[in-house]
This record gives structure tokens, C-alpha cells and sequence, in this order.
């Protein structure tokens, strides 16, 4: 039979249309023996129910929509997995756009997830969206920002106190001896970029003679970290930084990468280094590697905790998590001398 309808499902087990309804959403409705005899006809039949003609009836949707920049970041892979955790506790389903670092493509995204009348979105910001986050307010879509501060945006957002970990980061760098300090990043358009790089001044302002080079990579993936790296092998030994602090680990790991390899420098004899994030990969790297971790996990649970407080109370003000970050000391950076 193609396209069973809930109606061809009721009438072959011989049952009502509420009662095929109970089995699909209230099992505990229905006695054992009618849930075991309409479950095998909706197999038997190939029934799926139409979840569209279902949220019409309810009046609203299940479904959040979620904008990351960039999916294949293991950052944004915890932030994901704790969102959806906390969403199937909550029976809601997720669909997930990859902006790509593209406003463009992120406002697609939101466009699409609007035209898909979502219950609310969560979304991992390019750029600033304070004129798109009001208009969609006034339509009646929460939403909250995640891995960013919204203070200023007027909804709730999740985020990670940047400058500190920035600092904590340097300051590290600085305590095992180093005095010139590499900053490495792509994407400078990013307030995380941004406030880590505010916290790394701050560090070695606080520290007489050392100095600040700020290194700029075409984006903030493994092979950037690698074409960086290369270039600066290429550099006079007396111009090669002491210690890098790279924006975030997937740039930490190609640094590490390629002076590992056949550029001579040794990390950490010749070269500190520090990540930020503390991925899954950084403690397996070949010198594991020391980062500034954020509770990716937690981050994405708490967002969804906030977005349905939106959807619950549209009046309620919004609320700004900011988590602490951790530095977590390996090999990479070697001893505190």
C-alpha cells in the first residue's frame, strides 16, 4: 500500500483512529495486547505518520534549528551531541545548518529554518545579528546564541569567558620562560578570536620584555595550522616565536603537525604551544597537547535549556551564561621553569 494513512492503519487492526493516535503518542493509554497488534500493522503497512499534519493540529513545531560555523570543528561536534542529548529528553528533533563562516549562507540557513516555522533556533554566530535577531523576535522565533555573548543583543546566549582564557593561556606561556609569543588565528571577524587575543595582550603587558606577534592564518582548520607553521619554519632561528597560542585547537594540532615533522623544531624544546578548546584529539596528539578547555557538552545542553524557557515564557527576559574556562597543562607547553 503506498502511503498507509493513520485511517488504513486503524481499520486493519480494528481499531479507532484514537486509538492508532494513543499508540503513536500516548502508549501508556493503551492496554498491552491492542499496542502489540497496531504496532505490527504500522510495520506491516510501512506507516509514517506525517508529523507536518501533526504539528499543524498542535500548533506549533518540535523541530529546533541549529547554525554552527563549522561542523567538522570536534568543538562544535560536543555542542551538537549535548543539544541533541538534552532535545531527546525533551522529545523535540534537531535540524542543523553548517554556515560555513559564511553570513551569507547563515542567513540562508535562518531564512530556511524560519520558512520551516521551527520552535526556536540556536545559532553559533558570524558576524553581528542584532537587526536580524529582533525582526525574528517579532515574529514569534526565539532564539539563543551559542559560543557568544548576547549582552548586547537582547536574547539569551551561552558562551565562555574568552578574555580569561585567553589570558590564562599567554600567562602559562610566559611562566615556562618564553618572552616572545606567538598569537595564531584566522577569522579575526569573531569576538572569541577577539577577546582571546584581548586576553593574550593583557598577559604580556603584565610581563616585562615579552612581546606579542600576532600571526594570521587563512582560516582556523588543521591545514592552516600547518601552512602557518611552515612558514614560519622558513623564518630566521631568532624571528621563530617561543610559544604559540593558537585560537583553537584544530590550528594547535597542523602546528604541531608540521614542526613534528621535517621543519627540525622541537615542541615543546624549541616551541611552546597552547590550543585552545582541549578537543578529544588534543590529549591523543603526538605531544599531547595543552589546551584551554570549554565544556562543549554543557554549553549545548544549556542553550537548549534556554531556548525552551523562551519558547515557555516569549516575555521572559533573557538570560547570559558565561562558563569559566580550564587550562589543562601537557606536554606541549613542557615544565614551568
Amino acid at each position: 500500500m503506498a502511503n498507509p494513512s493513520i485511517k488504513d492503519v486503524a481499520d486493519s487492526a480494528g481499531v479507532s483512529v484514537g486509538t492508532v493516535s494513543n499508540v503513536l503518542n500516548h502508549p501508556d493509554r493503551v492496554s498491552p495486547v491492542t499496542l502489540t497488534v497496531v504496532n505490527r500493522i504500522i510495520e506491516a503497512l510501512g506507516y509514517v505518520r506525517n508529523d507536518a499534519a501533526r504539528q499543524l493540529r498542535a500548533g506549533h513545531s518540535t523541530v529546533i534549528g541549529v547554525v554552527v560555523p563549522d561542523i567538522t570543528n570536534p568543538f562544535f561536534t560536543g555542542v551538537l551531541r549535548g543539544v541533541e542529548d538534552a532535545a531527546q529528553d525533551s522529545d523535540l528533533s534537531l535540524i542543523v545548518g553548517d554556515s560555513g563562516d559564511s553570513e551569507v549562507r547563515q542567513e540562508s540557513y535562518m531564512d530556511l529554518f524560519e520558512k520551516q516555522r521551527v520552535r526556536g533556533m540556536l545559532v553559533s554566530p558570524v558576524g553581528v545579528l542584532p537587526s536580524r535577531l529582533s525582526k525574528m523576535a517579532k515574529r514569534g522565533t526565539p532564539v539563543v546564541l551559542v559560543d557568544h555573548d548576547g549582552t548586547e543583543t537582547g536574547v539569551s546566549s551561552v558562551s565562555v569567558d574568552d578574555v580569561a582564557g585567553g589570558y590564562m593561556a599567554t600567562h602559562h606561556l610566559l611562566e615556562t620562560g618564553a618572552r616572545r609569543i606567538g598569537f595564531l588565528a584566522g577569522l579575526f571577524g569573531y569576538k572569541q578570536v577577539t577577546d582571546r587575543l584581548k586576553g593574550a595582550e593583557l598577559a604580556v603587558s603584565e610581563c616585562p620584555g615579552a612581546r606579542l606577534e600576532v600571526i594570521r592564518a587563512v582560516n582556523q582548520s588543521a591545514l592552516a595550522g600547518r601552512e602557518a607553521a611552515d612558514g614560519i619554519a622558513r623564518r630566521p632561528k631568532g624571528e621563530v616565536p617561543e610559544a604559540i597560542f593558537a585560537v583553537n585547537d584544530m590550528l594547535a594540532l597542523g602546528v604541531l603537525q608540521a614542526f613534528m615533522g621535517a621543519s627540525g623544531i622541537r615542541v615543546p624544546d624549541d616551541v611552546a604551544l597552547v590550543g585552545y578548546d582541549d578537543v578529544e584529539f588534543a590529549q591523543a596528539a603526538i605531544a599531547p597537547l595543552s589546551s584551554v578547555r570549554q565544556p562543549a557538552n554543557v554549553m549545548g545542553r544549556t542553550a537548549l535549556t534556554l531556548l525552551q524557557e523562551q519558547i515557555a515564557d516569549p516575555t521572559a527576559a533573557p538570560r547570559t551564561v558565561i562558563f569559566e574556562p580550564e587550562l589543562v597543562i601537557r606536554a606541549s607547553s613542557g615544565a614551568i621553569r
